[in-house]
């Protein structure tokens, strides 16, 4: 989950030497798309529901606008949806109930909107048929988790933090110094509450959790009593007791063939150390490593994805990220950073809606709780996520500034750029390693242009053509630019 006041400080890491050498174009470039290399099939853009569904659960509009490519009505306006395909489904641990006396302890700085009420409200009773079970909590949340599966989205549960009576001094935003919070005498109860959840999502809501993650950026020590949200530490060591008991209460319930994901480190670099602390046994209960993407640029994502998935033979998701640039640029430029070492199969940004302006897609008020602006942001994220769709395969293209994805039935290539720099530039595609590349009627080259810094959001074009083999683009300063070449075959 995103931090703002850690984010600075974590993109201090240092960028790869050759990440430096084939970098940001800040010139007239070409680039040589490379259809012998491939990072896999892609499986989708997501979102975590969380906050912005505990406010907006019930609204079809933002259903529509998030996880279809309809073209929505907003505020008078018509948007591209942006055809998201991924809902992570955040398990609350907030309950107002008491238990022998004893209730939940607040942090005096969560909002209320932050606070996700859970279902396994009083540990007397493990029955999810008893009355210490609550499965009409989290409505609105759990409406939009609804919303998103008849849409097509595939979902995965996480939790940000155990259920308060599971932590030690039973406040879900964290321990007092930021440390160990979940009791050790619950680390199975722990993993029964999302068992218990993915099962009654399976029976009961129509909802079938591909993935379930018991931890939420847990070697993190922000994590506090006094935190703004929900969350806990949980460092390596107790990670690797919870998850045997995450394996064996989904196996007991029937679900063996939800795979676990973990552990949705921070960053890059801590999810590195995480998953080589583990041993192969531990490695072996988890089918999935996400990563969260808060050091920005910095990092060594080819590190992790030498670990993970060359050598471990996992998938690897950035399964949240986030800024605080509303125009999209940073977003647009760590997404290429991603493409081109980290190699991810999945992509979700955090908060879609959030009430800091620049974090968010379309904003809304934290006073109000009511929508506001469209950002820029918005539009950059449907360059990527509308046009790079699941079952492509991601292609190389040599730079940290451009991907590519390949759509082998439609024979279609796609190309996202982006121009991070202040001037103007053109880019060539090099496309001479492919089989045939013929392009639409009479080599038409559709593109769509978003200049972050004002003008075209998501703007289509029909005036660029191929010469031969190749495509040149003019790009505006600060723009990012999509290109579909259909007749390519490889």
């Amino acid at each position: 989950m995103m931090r703002r006041r850690t984010l600075l400080a974590a993109t201090g890491g240092a960028l790869l030497g050759s990440a430096l050498a084939t970098g940001t174009a800040h010139a007239d470039a070409t680039i040589a798309v490379n259809p012998g290399t491939s990072y896999g099939t892609w499986e989708g853009w997501g979102t975590s529901l969380a906050w912005w569904a505990n406010v907006f659960g019930n609204r079809n509009d933002f259903a529509d606008l998030f996880f279809t490519t309809n073209s929505v009505t907003y505020n008078g306006t018509t948007l591209p949806g942006l055809g998201l395909n991924i809902a992570r489904y955040n398990l609350g641990a907030c309950s107002w109930n008491s238990v022998n006396g004893e209730s939940m302890v607040e942090s005096p700085n969560i909002p209320a909107f932050k606070q996700i009420e859970g279902f396994w409200q009083d540990w007397n009773n493990e029955d999810p048929t008893s009355s210490a079970w609550d499965w009409t909590a989290d409505a609105t949340q759990r409406a939009m988790l609804q919303k998103a599966t008849a849409r097509g989205a595939t979902t995965e549960l996480f939790a940000n933090s155990p259920m308060w009576w599971m932590c030690s001094n039973h406040n879900p935003s964290g321990a007092a110094g930021g440390g160990n919070n979940l009791q050790t005498w619950n680390y199975r109860q722990h993993a029964s509450h999302l068992a218990a959840t993915a099962l009654y999502a399976k029976s009961n809501w129509g909802v079938n959790f591909a993935t379930v993650d018991p931890f939420n950026e847990p070697a993190s020590s922000w994590w506090t009593a006094t935190g703004t949200q929900e969350g806990c530490h949980m460092d390596p060591a107790v990670q690797a007791a919870v998850l045997p008991y995450m394996r064996s209460e989904l196996d007991k319930r029937g679900l063996s063939s939800v795979r676990i994901s973990a552990s949705d480190e921070t960053n890059y670099d801590t999810a590195r150390s995480t998953w080589s602390s583990f041993n192969s046994s531990t490695k072996a209960l988890v089918s999935q490593v996400n990563v969260h993407g808060y050091q920005g640029s910095g990092g060594r994502r080819d590190l992790l994805y030498t670990d993970v998935v060359t050598t471990s033979g996992k998938k690897l998701w950035n399964s949240e990220t986030g800024d605080g640039d509303g125009t999209g640029l940073t977003l647009a430029s760590n997404l290429c950073y991603d493409f081109r070492w980290l190699h991810p199969t999945a992509w979700c940004y955090w908060q879609v809606m959030d009430p800091t302006t620049g974090w968010a897609l379309i904003a809304y008020d934290a006073n109000t709780l009511q929508p506001t602006t469209v950002q820029t942001k918005y539009y950059v994220m449907a360059q990527f996520s509308r046009h790079i769709r699941p079952g492509m395969r991601i292609l190389d293209t040599g730079v940290s500034y451009a991907a590519a994805a390949y759509d082998a039935s439609a024979r279609r290539l796609v190309i996202v750029a982006v121009n991070t720099s202040t001037s103007a530039q053109t880019l060539t595609f090099d496309l001479s390693r492919f089989t045939t590349v013929s392009g639409g009627s009479g080599g038409l080259v559709p593109r769509w242009n978003t200049v972050t810094t004002g003008g075209d959001q998501y703007r289509s074009y029909s005036n660029t053509f191929l010469s031969g083999k190749s495509v040149a683009v003019p790009f505006a300063a600060q723009s990012v630019q999509t290109l579909q070449i259909d007749g390519v075959v490889i």
